[in-house]
């Protein structure tokens, strides 16, 4: 699935482009991810945590999340947020990714569903070796 609008801002910009270039493609629908919640790792000037890198969780990372300060496993309903288990797909930030990195603990990366703007904090063969979308 392909993500087609803009800039994920509603405005008329080239579309958002993954690590290889392309069309950004949709993270999750379900759980809705990204920051601006339209399923797409997409980023702008006010996404100051780069909501950048699509991954897939793990009990693993989401345990070494939480530890780190950002509980994404419980549920917040007031704030809309079901909570996530292994297996979701999800915009991490990524700096938080690569910190992951560093403490043996990154999830695995949907390139093609992440932004090119990851790399501003990730190194491409860093997210290519924990890529789930590499033929």
């Amino acid at each position: 699935m392909l993500y087609e609008l803009g800039g994920g801002r509603g405005r008329d910009e080239r579309p958002a482009r993954n690590m290889f270039g392309g069309t950004l493609e949709i993270c999750s629908l379900k759980p809705v991810t990204g920051f601006f919640r339209n399923g797409c790792c997409d980023t702008s000037p006010e996404d100051v945590g780069s909501h950048t890198v699509c991954v897939v969780m793990t009990d693993e990372f989401l345990a070494f999340s939480k530890a780190a300060g950002n509980d994404l496993s419980t549920p917040m309903p007031n704030y809309g947020f079901p909570g996530l288990q292994a297996g979701d797909r999800w915009c991490l930030c990524a700096p938080r990714w690569q910190e992951a990195l560093v403490a043996d603990a990154a999830p695995r990366v949907v390139l093609r569903a992440t932004h090119e703007g990851a790399l501003a904090y990730c190194k491409l063969e860093d997210l290519k070796r924990h890529a789930i979308d590499l033929s």
